[in-house]
């Protein structure tokens, strides 16, 4: 009978007060559980504290990818288990993950598919219907890339899938929702200033609107009714953002 490998937990946080604890007791499976704050301004790292077992480390921001790949490197076993805080993992999900690390002999990594649920509402369609993330891999094997936003696992080794999916609590409140896709609007508006990107009426009308349209009609959004519009609106609004501000970028600095 082989022993289940001992597995890290690792999630990076910013005011989560909302989702922290039922996130910390979900994960209370895991052998190691360590949180990076990025000195969040509500409750978040007091409710961390109610958690003796959890290791609390605070680091200033700078992007996704060096703040996860910093967790990652805190992290003592070979198994990370990285999710973020407004993500759920199921029984099934759990009991598949611990089955999953105990008989793998190949992946270094494994793909896992989100159920979103926005505005109480599971989303079927919207262009998220397929939406997967890495979220178990090895640490030997794994690293964040460097991209500011939607950064993604490079894993030198074979990728597998998981069976069962995850859930997705991405619905916080509109103003929350407005000012992350203002950060992220933000983030890709340096990129994009980084690499001499100028923008042109066709970025301030076209690429929303277009956007919108994705999501909307070719990725069905409609179908999810009142969410769905929502979830296609604040896209588009996102990369109207992102050009707004690459525009006061250039002129603040030219």
């Amino acid at each position: 009978m082989k022993t289940t490998p001992k597995i890290t937990a690792l999630v990076i946080t910013y005011n989560e007060e909302e989702f922290i604890r039922d996130f910390l007791t979900s994960m209370d499976f895991a052998d190691e559980l360590i949180v990076v704050d990025s000195y969040s301004s509500d409750k978040t790292v007091a409710i961390v504290k109610e958690f003796p077992h959890v290791k609390l480390y605070q680091r200033k921001f700078d992007d996704f990818s060096s703040q996860k790949n910093y967790a990652i490197e805190k992290a003592s076993n070979e198994w990370i288990l990285f999710f973020d805080a407004d993500e759920f993992i199921t029984e099934p999900l759990k009991e598949e993950v611990l089955d999953t690390i105990t008989k793998s002999t190949k992946e270094v990594a494994y793909w896992v598919y989100r159920t979103t649920i926005y505005m109480g509402k599971e989303i079927k369609y919207s262009g998220l219907q397929n939406d997967k993330v890495i979220r178990l891999f090895k640490k030997e094997f794994c690293r964040y890339n460097g991209k500011l936003v939607h950064e993604e696992i490079e894993a030198k080794g074979e990728v597998g899938f998981l069976k069962n999916k995850m859930k997705h609590y991405s619905y916080k409140g509109i103003d929350v929702i407005i000012n992350k896709r203002n950060k992220y609007a933000q983030l890709q508006a340096q990129a994009l200033y980084k690499k001499g990107k100028k923008p042109t009426l066709f970025h301030f009308l076209v690429k929303p609107a277009f956007r919108f349209f994705k999501h909307f009609i070719l990725k069905r959004g409609f179908l999810d009714g009142f969410q769905g519009f929502m979830i296609s609106f604040v896209y588009g609004y996102t990369v109207f953002m992102r050009y707004v501000k690459l525009w006061l970028l250039q002129k603040k600095l030219n």
